[in-house]
């Protein structure tokens, strides 16, 4: 890979350590990848943030104390609410040693208003800018719903690029690499979870090779929808893109693939999941939007017909959404509901108890059985998520 001279100075340590360490890895993978040189990004978002998921490998990030990030950067969820987590079940030892990582990266100029959903907290890149994304839904997202180019970083890979300011040319930042590979014809109309369904079931199936979808012509996908089922094809696939026909910003000119797969509602169905009642409910993974909190509280109300709800229930939503939301949250909590931030079901200690998770998220169908003590998990539509509470 031909570097520039700073690229050079900067690889042999001359702006220090960090610096070097960071410029050292973008090479290697550069390398790899056989990426012929380094491009200028826009943003980053860095994922590692939970002290669940990373242990004391946080112990690197300290260590680049002095750096700065060069572009505008994010943090992804961490292992607890740092306002609420006195009422959660987190212990003190826990919340220290998270606080210590939020300060790591804090120190390095990330923002860290840790949420998966940077494009809504002001990271939100336009189409055909470069950016270095971990987090497989916010990637997917990114690249397939606001047509920016990112490859699917790793944590140590976007916390370098957002160090350097730039990243490898390399898969997706490539225009002929953005090309579907084959067709996904979907037999059924669309709404709420089963976007999320259709996700799940289409990682399975696509793998790492990128589809283009072809909907229902009654099927229209709202943005929270186009967020779910890009968080459940990067849980189950290991593909950073999709294409819809007629709706993501680069579907009108692409060519259609030969090979072609139907996918009808059984399929659909067959990953519902646990026919328990269960015994929590969560929302917000990927974290609400301000729409699904208004749509969450609006909901509540018609339930409720005066009572409050009869099973514990998170809301999970970034902190600047809440706080722009703050009368709506009102209302959500005033049935019994819990709104948190900062983290989620899936990646803090919090939630480990539960025998079965009621969810509207394709997402936690894949990492709460994993992640959270073997937890069943029931996929629900919105709707019936909040009837289930009462």
């Amino acid at each position: 890979m031909q570097l520039t001279k700073e690229e050079e100075r900067i690889l042999e340590g001359e702006e220090g350590w960090a610096r070097q360490k960071a410029m050292e890895i973008l090479v290697a993978i550069g390398d790899i990848h056989h990426a012929s040189h380094l491009i200028p990004i826009q943003s980053a978002h860095i994922s590692g943030a939970s002290y669940k998921t990373i242990g004391d490998a946080f112990e690197f990030i300290k260590c680049l104390a002095g750096a700065r990030v060069r572009v505008k950067s994010t943090l992804n969820p961490t292992g607890v609410d740092r306002r609420i987590w006195q009422s959660l079940n987190v212990s003190e030892a826990f919340v220290a040693k998270q606080r210590e990582v939020v300060r790591a990266y804090q120190s390095l100029g990330i923002d860290v208003e840790c949420t998966c959903i940077p494009y809504h907290v002001g990271n939100r890149p336009q189409k055909g800018e470069h950016i270095a994304w971990a987090e497989s839904s916010a990637v997917l997202y990114a690249n397939s719903v606001l047509g920016a180019r990112t490859n699917m970083e790793g944590a140590p890979s976007a916390l370098a690029a957002a160090l350097i300011g730039k990243t490898p040319l390399y898969g997706l930042h490539l225009t002929e690499n953005r090309e579907p590979e084959l067709r996904v014809c979907v037999q059924c109309a669309l709404r709420d979870a089963d976007y999320s369904a259709l996700g799940f079931v289409l990682g399975e199936l696509v793998g790492n090779r990128i589809p283009v979808i072809e909907l229902p012509p009654a099927s229209q996908p709202t943005a929270d929808e186009l967020k779910h089922l890009s968080a459940a094809i990067g849980a189950t696939g290991s593909v950073g893109l999709y294409h819809i026909v007629g709706l993501t910003p680069e579907s009108a000119v692409l060519a259609r693939p030969a090979e072609k797969l139907e996918l009808e509602k059984d399929a659909l169905d067959s990953v519902r999941g646990a026919s328990c009642q269960g015994d929590v409910i969560a929302i917000g993974c990927p974290h609400c939007s301000a729409t699904e909190l208004q749509r969450i509280s609006e909901l509540l109300r018609a339930e409720s017909k005066g009572r409050r709800v009869q099973k514990e229930f998170f809301v999970f939503t970034a902190r600047a959404v809440k706080e722009h939301m703050q009368e709506v949250v009102r209302k959500i909590e005033a049935y019994g509901v819990t709104v948190i931030c900062d983290t989620c079901f899936v990646v803090s200690p919090a939630f480990e108890h539960y025998r079965c998770v009621i969810t509207n998220s394709g997402k936690m169908m894949r990492y709460v059985p994993l992640l959270c003590g073997g937890a069943a998990v029931k996929l629900c539509t919105t709707e019936q998520c909040v009837q289930q509470a009462f």
